[in-house]
């Protein structure tokens, strides 16, 4: 992906095995028209969260759970018990804060990587190496910035993701914030907020830096196997460049690459950071309330789950969560992509 900010640059390209990929370059913060990306962003990143909310209502109820449930058994007991809506619990309350923090997010997000891109390359670092450590950079640079709003969104809408319809303390969301801050104070809003940096942060720079290398080895995958292909006389052929050819791949080829890219990225982020989650999942969810107590500490919680599975119980609902990030990060990077080319202001970016 090209980090430099000249817009007259349309393409980067990729050489594996005398084939040259012309990849659509990246489009730049200097790039964007700022309204437009945002409000575009918001209608299409709640169409998002809408979509993926059921997984991660599983997630949080397997997580806080006594034992480990399967996440068809969790789901067919939810719907079945509570109803379809059970699904959804607290979803108004979590797109509330999603919109101002998913543009906090997307903010801070571009602002950094294209700060830290030209700064790398000015180092004298390739490519390569300049978008891994920018994309590192600024996804734990974004999730910092959006967890001061994620967080107090996370522990009201957790509450009532978890809560049971027919003895649920909650009536809807203000009632869950208003019942929080008067029994804990504001601190009450922010229970694992350190947790959840070193959840997301972590998380988001090992998401953005593995999805910047998978691209380029996907990209490079793509070479290898139509340098095969033409190696064994299948397709392909000079171009005219002498042995170099060169392939300009469409809008569909590249959206696919980036999709395969980011669910490999969210893969590999999920099973990294899922214990980490799941103790922040507990300490925003489980508390005192009723006996008059504050929640547990994170060691409390941890000695908790050890407890009751072992360590294994730290990776409770790993499935939804590693299905989750995946289908979210496909989705979210080609909407993400889809947005920035909609959002720019030169128009012959889009071609």
């Amino acid at each position: 992906m090209n980090l430099r900010a000249a817009e007259d640059e349309e393409s980067v390209s990729v050489s594996v095995s005398g084939q040259e990929i012309d990849v659509p370059s990246d489009i730049d913060w200097q790039m964007l028209d700022k309204w437009k990306f945002f409000l575009h962003g918001a209608a299409l990143f709640s169409g998002v969260s809408a979509a993926l909310y059921p997984v991660v209502v599983l997630k949080t109820r397997q997580q806080v759970g006594q034992c480990q449930v399967s996440c068809v058994k969790t789901a067919t007991f939810v719907v079945r018990n509570e109803g379809f809506r059970a699904l959804y619990r607290g979803f108004g309350t979590s797109l509330m804060g999603t919109i101002p923090a998913r543009a906090l997010y997307m903010g801070a997000l571009e602002v950094t990587k294209s700060k830290v891109g030209s700064f790398t390359v000015r180092l004298g670092f390739n490519e390569g190496t300049a978008a891994t450590i920018a994309n590192a950079v600024a996804g734990l640079t974004a999730a910092m910035a959006a967890q001061l709003v994620w967080t107090p969104i996370d522990v009201v809408s957790q509450r009532l993701m978890v809560a049971n319809g027919k003895d649920c303390r909650y009536v809807n969301g203000i009632d869950a914030f208003r019942k929080i801050v008067r029994t804990d104070g504001a601190r009450g809003l922010y229970r694992g907020f350190g947790i959840s940096i070193l959840t997301y942060a972590p998380s988001n720079a090992v998401w953005w830096a593995s999805y910047s290398v998978a691209q380029r080895v996907v990209w490079g995958g793509i070479g290898w196997h139509i340098s095969r292909k033409d190696a064994y006389g299948v397709g392909g052929g000079d171009d005219g460049e002498g042995s170099m050819n060169i392939i300009r791949p469409d809008a569909k080829m590249v959206m696919a690459v980036q999709g395969v890219s980011a669910a490999m990225a969210g893969g590999v982020s999920a099973l990294i950071t899922m214990p980490l989650d799941t103790i922040k999942t507990r300490l925003q969810v489980l508390d005192g309330e009723d006996s008059g107590r504050r929640g547990p500490t994170v060691g409390q919680t941890v000695r908790n789950l050890v407890r009751e599975g072992g360590w294994m119980a730290c990776y409770r609902g790993l499935g939804p969560r590693w299905a989750s990030m995946s289908i979210s990060a496909t989705t979210m990077i080609t909407t993400y992509e889809f947005l920035k080319r909609l959002s720019t202001k030169n128009r012959e970016v889009l071609t």
